[in-house]
């Protein structure tokens, strides 16, 4: 028996193809962080590192936003494409997000 996570999966797959970009759709249009608090906020952008960190702090649900975020920071750690996009937004704005309007994009640096 196995568990083949899907955001991995595309990571690896876009990763393995040469793509240029990962967009992975879900059903919010940006990460959120201190979800379901008072001072829950969107995040339109994040370096590598502020993802990691806030992974590490436990900010994104095991089952839910935390296997996106390390799919994309997997992607951009791992492509040679120099100028990589990772997103992250809900499927009915992804054209919106690919123009820089909304959705989080996960940065290099």
């Amino acid at each position: 028996d196995a568990v083949v996570d899907k955001d991995l999966t595309a990571s690896l797959l876009a990763v393995e193809t040469g793509a240029d970009a990962l967009v992975i759709l879900t059903d919010v249009e940006h990460v959120l962080i201190d979800r379901n608090t008072p001072k829950e906020r969107p995040v339109e952008t994040m370096t590598i590192a502020e993802a990691r960190r806030h992974l590490e702090a436990g900010q994104f649900g095991s089952g839910s936003m935390a296997p996106k975020v390390r799919a994309c920071v997997e992607f951009l750690e791992h492509t040679d494409q120099p100028d990589a996009l990772a997103l992250i937004t809900r499927t009915d704005r992804v054209l919106e997000a690919l123009a820089g309007q909304t959705g989080t994009r996960i940065v290099r640096a």
